[in-house]
């Protein structure tokens, strides 16, 4: 499955910061991955591609992404989402130099080159790109309340019941923050405080260029630490506030896989918990899972172990499952689709499809059609009412309206070179086993016979036969299968005393 375009979170009212700076060149070498840590998917998108949603939502003037791993497939990537953004992100590139502080530093000197940034003034925001159930709203809350404060640093902090590992916010008496310590080199006393920096800040732009120019490297890591920016804010006189979240899921990233499944776990409950909320009815949630960027009505049913991925699109009244799979497919409204795997399909209105059917790429469904068990299809067109029931396959074909296609049908679409269409008209009936080769078509109202092999175009209304005799070769089994339990029930047979015995065929 392609990656579906992520879908925004929606419009942020005022913040519309300055900027939105993401930070996205680690190289992630705990998720032990040759995709970039970043481009790990999860609810139907990267990590990447929901971070950026939801900073893009909040309608910044310049959308940043700082990259240095893998960098020409990372910034392919996430150029390749400019369209569900709504804005082309700028690529900035991380050079030798370590640190968040000097990624920050990057990201601020392409904004500055950038044509339409019209300078480094304003509220600056920096987050990450392997959040991927961060908020627009939760952003927004940071902007808004940066600004309204007039803050030097607004830091996102989080309450966690065990921050161990994390770095410990520090508050002075007035509420502001003091600084950070990590817990490496926090006290025992420090340690026993559970609100812990996220990494996500707020700037004024303009305090945060200055402050960048005064961070080194002179540490025991070697690096250019973000948060060295608030100590040197606060020695100016600025103010370091926060704004802190109760919901953790929200800060959390994914260092490994075993991190990406537990957010992917949470995304996906919060995902069914919306639609339930809205109106669709899950009957076990434990089972199913339904993509970030699926859209479903109200009044609209999803049965156990069903997955939705994609652009797929449920309308009301749908029931969907159990045991279905849909990818980048439309379900009309009325329409069941049960045990079926489905991509790139159009299900009309009031449809039915399944048990065990494949659709593939191509298929649309019409109303009140049904394509039903142990069926394959694959770029055909079906009118409305048109039955396909059973044990068959249609590729490349074209149905018409309230037609009936027997047991056993296939379009022979594939000559070994090429591909050819089998069109075949409206209000015709098929028999078991009849077999197109295309190209082919049948016109309105025609019939097959039982096992027909299709190689001429049938007229409207013509019934097209293969006539064959059938010829019996007698004492054929006593001959070439002497001694067999078939040719020892024939032998009684014709002495008009049938063995009813039961004997296993050895051939069985």
């Amino acid at each position: 499955m392609t990656e579906s375009p992520v879908t925004p979170a929606g419009p942020a009212g005022p913040a519309a910061p300055a900027a939105v700076i993401v930070l996205a060149a680690g190289a992630g070498t705990r998720m032990k991955s040759k995709t970039p840590k970043i481009l790990h998917q999860i609810g139907g998108a990267s990590m990447i591609g929901h971070a950026l949603a939801a900073a893009a939502a909040l309608n910044p003037r310049e959308l940043v992404a700082v990259v240095r791993h893998q960098r020409d497939l990372v910034a392919d990537h996430i150029l390749s989402l400019s369209g569900s953004l709504g804005t082309t992100p700028v690529i900035a590139d991380q050079d030798e130099v370590p640190g968040t502080g000097r990624a920050v530093q990057c990201g601020l000197e392409a904004l500055a080159a950038a044509p339409a940034a019209g300078g480094i003034s304003g509220t600056v925001v920096v987050t990450y790109g392997d959040v991927p159930l961060l908020t627009t709203e939760l952003l927004a809350e940071l902007v808004q309340t940066h600004e309204a404060d007039s803050n030097a640093v607004t830091v996102l902090t989080a309450l966690l019941a065990d921050p161990t590992g994390y770095g410990r916010i520090l508050r002075d008496t007035d509420g502001s923050v003091a600084g950070i310590v990590e817990h490496k080199d926090a006290t025992d006393a420090q340690r026993q405080v559970n609100e812990v920096n996220s990494g996500i800040y707020a700037f004024d732009g303009a305090v945060l260029t200055t402050a960048l120019a005064q961070v080194t490297t002179d540490n025991a890591q070697g690096e250019m630490y973000l948060t060295d920016v608030l100590q040197i804010a606060r020695a100016a006189g600025g103010r370091v506030a926060a704004v802190t979240t109760t919901d953790q899921w929200q800060v959390e990233g994914a260092n490994d896989r075993v991190q990406l499944s537990q957010l992917g776990a949470e995304m996906n409950r919060r995902t069914i918990e919306r639609h339930q909320r809205a109106g669709t009815t899950v009957q076990d949630p434990a089972t199913t899972w339904i993509d970030s960027t699926v859209t479903l009505e109200p009044d609209t049913t999803i049965l156990p172990n069903t997955h939705l991925q994609g652009s797929t699109h449920i309308s009301e009244d749908a029931v969907i499952g159990p045991d279905t799979t849909l990818v980048d497919t439309r379900v009309g409204i009325g329409a069941t689709v049960t045990r079926t795997q489905a991509s790139g399909a159009v299900i009309g209105d009031r449809a039915g499809v399944g048990p065990f059917t494949y659709l593939r790429p191509g298929t649309v469904l019409g109303e009140q059609g049904k394509i039903g068990a142990f069926y394959e299809t694959k770029n055909t067109v079906i009118g409305r009412g048109s039955k396909l029931s059973h044990l068959g396959y249609a590729g490349d074909a074209e149905i018409g309206e309230y037609t009936n296609i027997g047991c056993g049908n296939i379009t022979a679409n594939y000559d070994g070179v090429n591909k050819h269409r089998t069109v075949i008209g409206s209000h015709v009936r098929t028999s078991s086993n009849t077999v197109f080769i295309a190209p082919v078509s049948v016109g309105d109202g025609a019939y097959t016979g039982a096992g027909a092999v299709v190689r001429k175009d049938v007229p409207a209304g013509a019934l097209a036969l293969t006539v064959a005799p059938q010829r019996n070769a007698e004492g054929w089994v006593e001959d070439r299968r002497p001694g067999s339990p078939a040719a020892e029930a024939a032998a009684q047979a014709r002495l008009g005393h049938p063995d009813t015995t039961e004997t296993p065929d050895a051939g069985a």
